[in-house]
Parts: structure tokens; C-alpha cells; sequence
């Protein structure tokens, strides 16, 4: 049989078919090779059989990505959580995260949080920064009030056949947006935080939920990055409005640095491309220049 891990919980394996779920655990061959189910993968289990014994899994179907915090395969979008002001809106933060998830072929929608905090002069400024986002590509939510009901509504449709997680600025709101987003699963978001490490409850879980025809991650994902995970070289295709202008490059593999007849280069004197984007590139080069290869100990 054929179906998804929904739930992951010590060593046993939650696999939906259809409206159907079904308990199941790795099998022996499975183990002897290292592979680790992940919740979200596609997997081919044998059901169990007539004497009461679990099911076990058989095969890891392939992967669209992966990530270890939260531990979840085939991720379709992130809602990437932001606050306007405390913490302070960073561009260099939030184009970390677009950067990361590009690399993971991971759709980002940017919710940007406590706008009602600041004053309208402010918010006007972050907007016009806002709009250079969306003039990328990226779908942006900014709702002027907190958590507006037709903010969460254009969420919801987003929903739609997709597994979604939740990432972003620490501090952000994120388990505040996900519980207005999905009412009733702050009471499953907060059994599963007292169960982490606390007395004997021990016991580890990675769920899905279903929420409005589509699934979710039960908790927030990863909260900061200090890696960009990614190389020099692939740098600049992270970068959505660099790819679309890189083929009116003079040469072929363009840095967009100092190169002539850079097409980059002439969108940003040309005000087409984010100062903020190209300054955070640069910078995020230099950083990576300035790592230091890790070497495997014995």
C-alpha cells in the first residue's frame, strides 16, 4: 500500500491513505540502511496482518526536500513571519530566509506582523519596501490591523493541496498567527511542548494537521539562520529578479560584481532592482568568502 506519514512519534510512523490512518514502523532493512521516514513522505507500507501485529514500512518514495527543524519532507510553502517592529524589520534577515527556501524549492508567502504598531508614516515606508517584494514575485501579507480576517482568508485559500510550515524572525508571533489561523490547535501545540523533555514524558512528535484542504506543520519551524546553506557559486540564483535578468549578461556566469555590460548592474542604477537586495547579496558574498572550510575529524 501506498500512503503519507502524517505523525511521527517514537519509532512509530502515522501513514494516511485517503481519510484512513494507519500505524506502522520502519522496517529492519530500513534501519540496517539508515534511512530515517520523515513526516510528509510518500512511503509504500505492508498493513498489518490478521494477528494484531503493526504494519511496517517498506519504501521511501523520493523526496522534493527536507528540512531537520521542523524534521519534515515535501514541503510545498513557508509563511515566513516578520515582524514590522519589535523586533525591528530587517531586510538582511528576511532575504536570509527567501534565500534558504529558494535553495529548498520552498514557495515563501511573507506575513509581516505588529503592523498596528507603528505609526502610518512608518508603515507607508515599509510598505513601499514591501511592494519592491512583491514586484519580485513574492505573495506579501501586511495587514494594517492585527491579524485582519481577510488577510487570513487569502491564507487559508493558500492552503489549498500544499503542506505548510511556519518560519521566520524569532519574536515574530508565529504561534499567534498559526492559532488565529487555525483555531483549536493551541491546546495540540501546547501538550506537545510540555511533553518535550520534562519528567518522564520523554515521547518526541512531528504532526500534520489538516486545515483547510491542505496540511500544516503542528508547530513553528527553525526561528534564526546563521548559514545561508548555500555556495558562492549558487549565490546569485537565489536571488529571483538576478535569474531573470542574468541571460542580458554580457558573460556567461556573471558575479553582477564589476563585470561590464552587467544587466544586474544596469537594473540597479536604473532603480528596477532593491538597493537593500543587491546590498544584502554583497554582503552575504562576503560572508561566504569568509568561511572556513570544516574538515572531517578522526
Amino acid at each position: 500500500m501506498e500512503g503519507r506519514i502524517v505523525k511521527q512519534i517514537s519509532g512509530y510512523y502515522d501513514v494516511a491513505v485517503g481519510e484512513e490512518v494507519i500505524r506502522t514502523r520502519a522496517a529492519g532493512n530500513m534501519r540496517q540502511k539508515k534511512q530515517s521516514p520523515l513526516v510528509g513522505d510518500w512511503v509504500e507500507f505492508t498493513p498489518a496482518d490478521d494477528q494484531g501485529e503493526l504494519g511496517y514500512l517498506t519504501k521511501i518514495k523520493p523526496r522534493m526536500n527536507s528540512l531537520v527543524r521542523p524534521p519534515v519532507a515535501n514541503i510545498d510553502q513557508a509563511i515566513l513571519v516578520t515582524a514590522a517592529v519589535e523586533p525591528t524589520f530587517s531586510t538582511n534577515l528576511l532575504d536570509r530566509f527567501l534565500i534558504y527556501l529558494e535553495g529548498k524549492h520552498i514557495e515563501p508567502l511573507i506575513y509581516i506582523t505588529k503592523t498596528d504598531l507603528v505609526p502610518d508614516a512608518e508603515f507607508a515606508q515599509l510598505q513601499q519596501v514591501l511592494d519592491g517584494y512583491a514586484a519580485i514575485g513574492y505573495q506579501v501579507f501586511a495587514p494594517r490591523a492585527a491579524f485582519a480576517k481577510d488577510m487570513l482568508k487569502a491564507l487559508h485559500q493558500d492552503f489549498k493541496d500544499n503542506l505548510t510550515i511556519f518560519t521566520g524572525q524569532t519574536g515574530a508571533g508565529k504561534s499567534t498567527l498559526i492559532n488565529h489561523l487555525v483555531p483549536g490547535l493551541e491546546l495540540a501545540t501546547g501538550e506537545i511542548s510540555k511533553s518535550l523533555g520534562r519528567g518522564k514524558h520523554t515521547t518526541r512528535t512531528t504532526s500534520l494537521y489538516r486545515a483547510y484542504d491542505g496540511l500544516i506543520v503542528d508547530t513553528p519551524g527553525f526561528s534564526s539562520l546563521g548559514l545561508l546553506d548555500v555556495t558562492l557559486d549558487d549565490l546569485r540564483t537565489r536571488f529571483p529578479e538576478f535569474v531573470a535578468l542574468a541571460g542580458g549578461c554580457k558573460f556567461r556566469g556573471c558575479e553582477h560584481i564589476s563585470e561590464p555590460h552587467c544587466a544586474v548592474r544596469a537594473a540597479l542604477d536604473a532603480g528596477d532592482i532593491m538597493p537593500s537586495r543587491y546590498d544584502n547579496y554583497l554582503q552575504f558574498r562576503a560572508e561566504l568568502k569568509n568561511q572556513r572550510p570544516v574538515y572531517n575529524k578522526r
